[in-house]
Formats: structure tokens, sequence, C-alpha cells
């Protein structure tokens, strides 16, 4: 398989994690959508040029994160299951999964694009997107009385799109002051699949620094 991706965006993480958690052997190739020329051979394989996309051992093109995570959870048997057998809490692992990258990951996004910016009705829409972005996690932090993950006791889906989540997250919130969220994010952090994540994040934030990689 070839994992088409770029290390600082939070979808690729979120299936990063989910690669690392199968113990799923694959091919990286990282591809700089900021760079025109690395865009427009991206886009020449791939027409709609969305990041990450899986390229399976048979040729198949599979985009979406969430979708390429349920593809290799039924590919793979080892690792963890992160699609659970239980269809509760499949059904609800869906149901967070998608929180995540629509209250979560997307309003995070639109945060950090306004903190770039400087106005007046800037301040307020920043106020607004942080005060969205408490809520969730207070959100968050109530649904993680109960389990020891997100949904379970196993981890899953879900928890692959939260951990990239909560990694720039804890640059504008004090996590701490969640007592459950806060657990499981100490937690989260002794993950293997988080710490190798994290690794790469790291060194392509270096390399973009540097200005050995542009920013994506």
């Amino acid at each position: 398989m070839e994992l088409f991706y770029h290390p600082l965006s939070r979808y690729s993480q979120k299936v990063l994690i989910a690669l690392y958690e199968k113990q799923a052997n694959f091919y990286p190739r990282v591809i700089e959508l900021s760079d025109p020329l690395s865009r427009q051979e991206f886009c020449h394989f791939y027409s709609p040029g969305k990041l990450p996309l899986l390229k399976s051992k048979s040729g198949q093109l599979i985009p979406e994160s969430s979708i390429i995570i349920e593809f290799i959870d039924s590919e793979f048997s080892t690792g963890t299951r992160l699609f659970p057998i239980d269809k509760r809490i499949a059904l609800d692992t869906r149901l967070q999964d998608r929180l995540i990258d629509n209250d979560f990951s997307n309003v995070l996004f639109e945060l950090e694009h306004q903190k770039l910016e400087d106005s007046d009705q800037n301040h307020i829409m920043i106020k607004q997107l942080e005060n969205d972005l408490s809520q969730f996690l207070a959100y968050l932090d109530k649904k993680l009385e109960k389990n020891h993950w997100l949904c379970s006791d196993g981890l899953t889906l879900a928890d692959c799109a939260l951990f990239p989540c909560l990694y720039c997250a804890q640059d504008y919130f004090k996590l701490f002051q969640y007592d459950n969220l806060n657990r499981y994010w100490h937690q989260a952090q002794l993950r293997g699949s988080y710490l190798q994540v994290k690794e790469e994040v790291e060194l392509a934030m270096v390399d973009v620094l540097s200005g050995r990689r542009p920013i994506p």
C-alpha cells in the first residue's frame, strides 16, 4: 500500500495513527500541496487533489480519512480493532469520529486561520470559535467519565481522530482543567502510535521553520 499525505495535516495524522495501530506496512509518500509543481503532479495522479489518499495493493485509490481507516481495519486482522464488534459501540464510534472532524478539527483549523489575522471583527470571531471549542472539550470530558478511551475500553477510530486535535488544542486551551480529558490525554501521549506520529510532526515543523519545507 501507499499513503499520500502530509505530516502536518491532522487528517493525515489520523490515518497514520490508525496504520501504526494496525501494524500495517505501507509506503509513505509525502505530498507538498503548497508547492505548485508537487500539487500539479499529484492532481494529475488524483484529480481532486485532496490528502490523505491510500493506494491499496490492488491499485484502488481510497480517499477520506475515515473511509481509509475503515478499509485498513477490514483488511488487516493484526493490531488494534478500530471498529468494535458491538454494533452499538461501533455506531457511537462513527458518530464521535464525525463530531470530532466537524466540530473540533474543522473549527480548530478556522481558529488557527483567524489568529493569523488582526482586526476588531477578527477578535470577535476568535472568541466565538474559542467558546465553541471549549463547549466541545466539556462534551468530551463528560463522555470520558465512564470509558478508558473515548467510546469504550479499547482504542477506536474516534481516538485516532481525537489525538491530533488535542495535540493542537493544547496550545490554545488548558486541558488540565478537564479532569477526565486530562487523564485521557496523558494516557494518549504514552501510546506508541501517537509517539511515532508526534516525532514525524516535530521533524516536519523543524523543516518548516528552517525553510526546507513549505507551510502546507
